[in-house]
């Protein structure tokens, strides 16, 4: 036995004896129809049980839109998903749900994500851009009143809110917690690639840590480290230099688990260890690891606030909100430069 087929938006314009456009307009509200006729096209609707966007089910019910499209880098990253959790936390008592998407970093994914959500007729687009992805498309959006907000990471080509975290001065505060320790040589592990906002801005702290306390900067202490296992590898690496580091700056989660794990590897515990970001079970490695801790719920609240004001009349100018980090300390970035290290 066959499913019952689910009627279609023609079947609502036979229903009414008016064409599959004037239908559509009515369900969309983007053209002028009588009331005579919307009324009618309204109640073949609910007569066929016709189930039309969700933007068009508002416009019939009168409610506002119930739909927020965050589009991350990376569904496996736990960062992105406290984000996540951030925003549903704020938008769930206006009634609006979280749609998310991931686009593996790959800008045309990207764009064919945004148009998907556009599409879907979102009440806000929330974006963490892609390394080289453009928005310049969105002008047109984004000046109809759709609420735009970046996250992590400025958007290209448009002016629309964004949130960040003090990734400069976090890192700063990390390298110079390490230099107040005695460390003289301290590798940063990044991500890749090297253009990636983030990775930019913790380089640049890391480089002022350096500079102000009048230390060389030295290109072959600065390494990627994009997955975990890359971050174990380089590890194992940068500790067969000649001139090996006595500290490490993890400049994010992935580098950071990765770093532990070439520590252990190489069953080296007297390398001194900031990462920034923090990782689960932080406190219970050996020795616990001192981090530069974001606040990534905090980030998707703010974002989610940006949103929701924009939704409520909010029309000044776009900003930008930074949301601080916070160096932890717990015992690895406490940990003195290596006799053996320093005297070779």
């Amino acid at each position: 036995m066959t499913a019952p087929r689910r009627p279609t938006l023609h079947d609502v314009a036979r229903e009414v004896g008016v064409s599959a456009k004037t239908v559509s307009r009515v369900l969309n509200g983007d053209g002028p129809t009588s009331a005579h006729t919307r009324a009618k096209v309204l109640a073949a609707v609910e007569r066929l049980g016709f189930q039309p966007n969700l933007m068009a089910r508002n416009i019939r019910t009168g409610g506002p839109d119930t739909t927020i499209g965050l589009i991350v880098p990376d569904m496996g990253n736990p960062f992105f998903g406290t984000v996540g959790g951030g925003i549903e936390d704020t938008v769930r008592g206006r009634g609006l749900t979280l749609l998310l998407g991931s686009s593996a970093e790959d800008p045309d994914r990207e764009r064919a994500l945004i148009a998907t959500f556009l599409a879907r007729r979102v009440s806000a687009l929330m974006v963490v851009p892609t390394t080289g992805s453009v928005h310049a498309h969105l002008r047109v959006a984004r000046g109809s009143g759709l609420p735009v907000v970046f996250l992590d990471r400025p958007g290209t080509g448009l002016a629309a809110d964004c949130v960040v975290s003090s990734n400069r001065l976090g890192a700063r505060d990390g390298t110079a917690h390490l230099i107040a320790g005695g460390h003289r040589r301290i590798a940063f592990i990044g991500d890749r690639p090297t253009t990636l906002y983030t990775r930019r801005e913790r380089l640049a702290g890391y480089r002022a840590a350096l500079e102000a306390a009048g230390l060389p900067y030295d290109r072959s202490l600065v390494v990627d480290g994009h997955t975990q296992a890359e971050a174990a590898e380089t590890t194992v690496r940068l500790l067969r230099l000649p001139d090996p580091p006595t500290a490490l700056l993890a400049a994010n989660n992935f580098a950071a688990m990765g770093t532990v794990l070439g520590l252990a590897r190489t069953g080296r515990r007297d390398i001194a260890l900031v990462a920034f970001d923090d990782l689960p079970l932080a406190e219970v490695l050996e020795p616990p690891l001192t981090a530069v801790t974001q606040d990534p719920a905090a980030i998707g609240a703010a974002a989610a606030g940006l949103a929701l004001a924009r939704l409520d009349g909010d029309r000044s100018r776009a900003r930008t909100v930074t949301v601080p980090t916070r160096l932890v300390l717990r015992g690895s970035g406490e940990q003195p430069p290596s006799r053996e290290l320093v005297t070779s």
